[in-house]
């Protein structure tokens, strides 16, 4: 019998399984990975918004309009940056990294779990349904205090934009906090709420319906962005499947991609017809990621770098323009802001009380003394001539002139030095009349 030889001689096609679920899980490290930075960026004074002193803060120094040179690069390496990600890879943020998409599919999840698979909120208008089974009370219970707790713990993240850690800690644990106004709890009230809604009911629907970030991308797409192509070579066993349509949370059908469609090239259509084929065993994934012109552009050949190119042309100096503007304002960057005036108005008379305002912009202690030049001695008194910050702060120390002094002009000095040796000075015209 040559029964051996004969299934020797069947093709065996080998599908790795595997392929599908390397993509999503990547997916997946890339969201945690997002939602670390996204902690991590105010826990270590990359960026956050100080609202006890009313200033940004980029790596540990606070910012103000003075500082122009950081604010201006600053944005123009962020803002250049993003054009280049999004003329290269189009949406993929939305699908790999925003959080938006990742608090929507975490909503997703805990609605199939509890309710059926079915009773997601769905794009077109459909109505949810709701599993027999499992359309009970204590299951919708169940998910309502999933996503209300949920909602309560992610909306300490943009907390930590404008308050500080130790700050943040003694409003979670009800300790005193001499810095607190009482309104933290109406602004964190805010986030729960915001949270709350989002996860319950708007997900999707906000990133394929209203959100302006995604349209602003959509500003800066190509032909050539990474897209999503199908092969149609196996449209009949296609037409017999819908599972790719199925697994894409933002409901298009990914065989029928376009340059500018609701696609956030997450890939769970890929991975999803790679999982069904393998399956099978009838090959790989129809579906696939590419850079380049698609098919129906292709009558006119062009090379998949020559939008980018042509972009980076005009891109790659802004940035070099940022870069150089920041490290030039980093460099100068001043830790002390400081000036006198008068602490009122005179009215006609004559001002003898003047406040020296110091600003200390730091996250670290520091001592700045303060010393008059230029008056006679005994002359005036000053309130105290060491301002002393536990952290970034702002002091005022008053001092008076004597209103004794002869009728005349008398220009002087204010000289402020800190520990670390940085100093200046401000120069006063106090003028005294005759009584």
């Amino acid at each position: 019998m040559n029964q051996p030889s004969t299934l020797s001689q069947i093709p065996v096609i080998t599908v790795n399984n595997n392929l599908g679920q390397k993509l999503h899980r990547r997916r997946r490290w890339l969201q945690a990975i997002t939602v670390l930075v996204a902690i991590l960026i105010p826990l270590l004074g990359v960026f956050r918004i100080d609202v006890l002193a009313g200033a940004f803060v980029i790596l540990g120094r606070q910012i103000d309009f003075g500082d122009f040179f950081i604010i201006i690069g600053f944005w123009l390496m962020v803002s250049s940056a993003l054009i280049i990600t999004y003329s290269a890879v189009g949406t993929a943020f939305c699908g790999w990294s925003c959080p938006q998409n990742t608090l929507s599919e975490w909503a997703n999840y805990w609605h199939r779990r509890l309710l059926g698979k079915r009773s997601e909120i769905m794009l077109d208008g459909a109505p949810m349904k709701v599993s027999s089974g499992k359309n009970k009370f204590v299951n919708w219970l169940g998910l309502g205090a999933i996503l209300l707790g949920f909602s309560m713990i992610v909306a300490l993240v943009p907390m930590l934009y404008f308050y500080p850690l130790d700050m943040l800690w003694n409003f979670v644990t009800f300790q005193s906090e001499e810095r607190m106004s009482g309104s933290e709890y109406y602004i964190y009230s805010i986030f729960v709420l915001i949270i709350f809604i989002d996860v319950a009911y708007l997900r999707h629907f906000f990133c394929r319906f209203m959100c302006v970030y995604k349209v602003w991308q959509h500003s800066f797409k190509t032909k050539e962005t990474l897209h999503i192509v199908y092969d149609a070579s196996e449209q009949e066993e296609c037409a017999r499947c819908n599972f790719c349509q199925t697994a894409c949370f933002v409901e298009i059908d990914p065989r029928q991609t376009q340059t500018y469609d609701a696609c956030v090239n997450c890939g769970e259509c890929i991975a999803a017809c790679q999982n069904i084929r393998g399956s099978r065993k009838t090959g790989a994934s129809l579906l696939k990621f590419e850079l380049g012109q698609r098919q129906q552009d292709r009558d006119e050949p062009r090379n998949v770098m020559t939008a980018l190119r042509a972009r980076l042309l005009w891109i790659l100096p802004l940035v070099i323009l940022g870069l150089g503007m920041f490290g030039w304002g980093m460099v100068t960057y001043e830790p002390y802001r400081f000036s006198v005036s008068h602490t009122g108005t005179a009215q006609g008379r004559e001002i003898n009380e003047y406040r020296v305002s110091l600003a200390h912009k730091l996250y670290r202690p520091s001592e700045v003394s303060v010393t008059i030049e230029g008056l006679p001695e005994n002359s005036y008194q000053l309130e105290a001539d060491v301002a002393r910050f536990s952290t970034a702060q702002r002091q005022d120390v008053n001092f008076t002139i004597s209103d004794k002094l002869a009728p005349g002009f008398y220009p002087f000095l204010v000289r402020v030095k800190a520990g670390d040796g940085w100093q200046s000075s401000f120069r006063v015209n106090h003028v005294s009349v005759k009584k």
